[in-house]
């Protein structure tokens, strides 16, 4: 995959920038410059598909589409699509979190000027690749533009509440729906092409830079979305087309009731039937957009925890068997290596240990989780394998910072006994990031927040809570200039990470 690397995980959305949201315009460029400054070669982003209400990037309506708010509006303007005073806002290019509901509202409507733009004064040959983007793309793109536009006209119904033909797919109904809001439809495949148009160059950019990006898979997809609406088949609903059982996990680290987070589970023996080609569509494009892709809840594949849709929380649930080996051995066939990271935290068996060894892919510590217990297998120390990657924390962590100032007496014991006596607030996120960066962990990775030095109000998401500060979390531009002589550098140096 890669040798003895480290980098710096950051969404998108939590880059500076001036239209109240990160995107994929001149900020994001400057921060893969500044990573090449700071000697890393890794840049992790979480899932990059569309958001919805909660705005959570685990559940989006499409497993294939991307986020339209990521679009950088500022490049649509220099092809020609907007004019700077339709690019007038009033956001606050300082504020330290998203509006994700003022930036949706502003963004979405900048983005159908630029549509109705383009369709004025696109020439010919923009026009023809558009098209021929959307034919390469139609596998998915056609049930997402139908499926995005029908949300559109009903005033954002769920599916399951649209007039009967929409919601069974009537082929009369869809062929009608097509020709009479052909435009809807248009526009949606309009956004996704500069979406991907605009993700592909930066990524470009990233490799030319010396930097692999991971991308992240969520294991489910949510129940309002474009594939559980295009293929009931290959879910878990009853014969009015809700979820029977849904995902989440037991009770853990992060919750004493466990985690309800209401997927829809598959119907892994009919996605065995045809060879899991839906698995092999998702898995292909993701690899298609990074380098490396982080896979969210891996033990999933071995075996999930099935929850009775009826209830409200995650503790009635029961372990079920995943498709195992079986799909990894599938997909390998068609796809050839999988430059996979296992996401394997929480409650983990010894099957799922085997699996992951078994596919060959790196599994994660978490350095967050290290002090809690004696001895911890988080621990550097107890290390087993080079092949894993180590994080200072994750995007479901505190801040370095934030955790520290959470722990017990007894834990920051174990802690100043096994880093230094002398941690304090002001030294542990170095001390930390020695820590990872010193391991023996192939990768090495630190959200950005911790090299910041922030506290626990610039975490990106609280599991088990919605709302709130989650996902929204900004960094300014004059905390990314604060960087560019950061000691990360020498760190990296020293433990000789992303040599040459």
């Amino acid at each position: 995959m890669t040798n003895r690397s480290s980098g710096i995980l950051l969404h998108p959305t939590s880059l500076p920038g001036k239209h109240g949201i990160g995107d994929f315009g001149n900020s994001a460029y400057e921060f893969i410059n500044l990573l090449n400054s700071l000697k890393q070669s890794l840049w992790q982003v979480l899932p990059l598909c569309p958001v919805t209400s909660g705005y959570s990037p685990y559940q989006s309506p499409s497993a294939f589409a991307g986020n339209p708010l990521l679009i950088s509006l500022d490049f649509l303007q220099s092809e020609g699509y907007l004019s700077s005073e339709e690019l007038k806002c009033e956001f606050d290019s300082t504020a330290n979190y998203v509006d994700f509901k003022k930036v949706e509202t502003w963004k979405m409507a900048r983005l159908r000027d630029a549509f109705n733009n383009f369709r004025k004064k696109a020439a010919e040959e923009q026009q023809e690749m558009l098209r021929q983007w959307c034919n390469t793309q139609a596998f998915w793109l056609d049930d997402y533009a139908i499926f995005a536009s029908m949300k559109t006209i009903s005033g954002e119904q769920s599916w399951t509440e649209w007039p009967t033909a929409w919601k069974n797919r009537n082929y009369v109904e869809l062929r009608d729906f097509r020709n009479k809001y052909e435009a809807e439809i248009n526009f949606h495949e309009f956004v996704q092409w500069h979406f991907f148009k605009q993700w592909a160059a930066l990524r470009k950019y990233a490799n030319q830079q010396g930097i692999q990006v991971i991308g992240d898979l969520p294991i489910f997809v949510a129940f309002e979305s474009a594939e559980v609406w295009s293929n009931p088949d290959l879910f878990e609903l009853d014969d009015d087309l809700q979820p029977k059982v849904v995902a989440g996990v037991p009770p853990d680290y992060f919750s004493e009731s466990g985690q309800r987070w209401g997927n829809p589970l598959y119907c892994w023996d009919k996605m065995r039937d045809d060879g899991f080609a839906w698995w092999k569509k998702r898995l292909n494009s993701l690899f298609e957009q990074f380098d490396i892709v982080r896979v969210d809840h891996f033990r999933g594949f071995e075996n999930y925890w099935e929850i009775p849709a009826a209830a409200h929380t995650a503790i009635e649930g029961n372990w079920k068997q995943g498709p195992g080996m079986e799909f990894f051995e599938e997909i390998q066939r068609e796809l050839g290596e999988l430059p996979i990271i296992a996401e394997d935290l929480g409650l983990i068996t010894q099957e799922v240990n085997a699996l992951r060894e078994k596919c060959g892919f790196p599994g994660m510590k978490v350095l967050q989780f290290a002090f809690s217990t004696e001895n911890s297998s988080y621990l550097p120390h107890n290390y087993s394998n080079h092949k894993t990657v180590v994080y200072t924390g994750t995007h479901d962590n505190n801040t370095t910072l934030g955790w520290f100032s959470e722990l017990s007496e007894v834990e920051k014991e174990r802690l100043r006994v096994y880093v230094s006596k002398n941690v304090q607030e002001e030294s542990i996120c170095y001390e930390l990031l020695r820590l990872a960066w010193s391991s023996t962990a192939e990768i090495a990775l630190a959200p950005l927040q911790d090299l910041l030095n922030l506290g626990g109000e610039c975490r990106m998401n609280l599991p088990a809570t919605c709302g709130g500060n989650n996902w929204s979390w900004r960094c300014s531009q004059e905390q990314m200039k604060t960087l560019e002589q950061h000691w990360i550098s020498q760190l990296t140096k020293t433990y000789g990470r992303n040599l040459d």
